[in-house]
């Protein structure tokens, strides 16, 4: 791609023609991606399910309990660090050990995060109720609307890619993009709208919707009565605000005890983290220069699903129990364990060919690329393919 992701005349040719475009990888991400394929696979969601060894679908209730222990377990450790250990130690110490603790127990508690949003996949067990009660619980602790974001978060599975129906991270066409869009189109502006995203992007979807699609009336998450919820789902949305005002007056009691900036270090700044963690993760699943979005009439289920890319963490690929690395397949197959994930993914990369993304870009350079390259979204000039839309950055 030419300078500043804008394609060069032979890509442009190319594309048109329906041909592959190379795209720039970044660096340190293998050979170079090309655009996924648009057109209708020649293999079926079957096709790909019988790939898959029968046992990847079986959950465990002991197994997936132990990995909440596990990671309650670390959370544990952490806060009896922020409460016994960095008191005691000299100020100059105290000073580097609070940034550690926050790194380390936001990191830990995005693990708890996902777990609980696996509980509202059902595939954290075979029953139903202890799901919604696991996760209610863990979401409800990191300030989430379980059941609120349970169900829009199925709704974005059934709808992912579709430029009119998905939930969130919907890209705008260069049409509808906000007059101020053009002044933040260079680094100082890349950095302040990352900035913004990471700290306030998922308390601002949660309260107005901000990056979702577009309602005929305000929708919030808190809202039982709001246009993002069914007549049959609102009386479970007022036990998710329940919980939250459950665990709001714990907090507001733990103020009230040991003192607001008590509870902003040990528990504010790294539920902060998790929710930066939160936003990158699902940003840099849907964001990429090699995904299409389709409008309503090129749209349908298999090809959208297939509108993500798995991405390299390193380590944080297992703290994250790989929601990172094999996202596709939990695209596929949201019900599936995560603990199996990883061996479905395998399985399933020969049936999908081209229409599998993996990029191991770097962390930050891949943020920086998409927050530069990915834009707004637009059909190719002369394609044929009015209702396929690709990433660009000339707004």
């Amino acid at each position: 791609m030419g300078a500043g992701g804008r394609m060069t005349a032979k890509e442009q040719a190319a594309a048109t023609a329906g041909e592959d475009v190379p795209l720039r990888s970044g660096g340190g991400g293998g050979k170079p991606l090309h655009r996924s394929p648009t057109d209708t696979p020649s293999f079926t969601l079957g096709q790909i399910k019988r790939a898959i060894p029968p046992h990847c679908f079986e959950r465990s209730v002991l197994r997936s309990f132990s990995y909440v222990v596990h990671d309650l377990f670390f959370a544990s450790i952490f806060l009896y660090f922020a409460l016994a250990v960095i008191p005691a130690l000299p100020p100059s110490l105290a000073l580097a050990a609070w940034p550690l603790y926050w790194v380390l127990q936001g990191c830990v508690l995005t693990g708890v995060w996902v777990i609980a949003h696996e509980c509202g996949h059902h595939a954290f067990s075979d029953y139903s109720l202890l799901d919604d009660v696991v996760g209610l619980v863990l979401h409800s602790a990191l300030l989430v609307p379980y059941f609120s974001w349970k169900y829009s978060h199925r709704r974005h599975h059934s709808n992912t890619g579709n430029m009119q129906r998905d939930e969130v991270f919907v890209p705008k066409p260069r049409a509808a993009m906000r007059w101020y869009s053009t002044y933040l189109n260079n680094p100082p502006g890349r950095v302040l709208t990352l900035a913004v995203t990471l700290t306030l992007g998922w308390p601002l979807y949660l309260a107005f919707n901000v990056s979702g699609r577009a309602y005929p009336r305000f929708a919030c998450h808190y809202d039982p009565y709001g246009p993002i919820y069914s007549d049959r789902e609102r009386a479970q949305i007022f036990v998710s605000d329940a919980g939250l005002m459950a665990v709001s007056y714990a907090l507001y009691r733990a103020a009230a005890g040991y003192g607001f900036w008590w509870v902003a270090r040990v528990y504010g700044v790294p539920l902060l983290i998790v929710n930066g963690w939160l936003v990158l993760i699902t940003y840099l699943q849907h964001t990429h220069p090699s995904l299409p979005h389709y409008d309503s009439s090129e749209w349908d289920w298999l090809r959208g699903a297939l509108a993500t890319v798995d991405r390299d963490y390193g380590i944080l690929n297992k703290v994250f129990h790989n929601i990172t690395d094999t996202h596709v397949a939990h695209h596929l197959f949201s019900t599936m364990p995560h603990y199996h994930a990883m061996e479905a993914t395998r399985v399933i990369k020969p049936v999908l060919g081209e229409y599998y993304q993996y990029d191991g870009t770097p962390l930050l350079r891949a943020m920086w690329r998409e927050a530069r390259e990915c834009l707004c979204v637009e059909p190719d000039e002369g394609s044929t393919k009015k209702g396929v839309f690709w990433y660009r950055n000339d707004i």
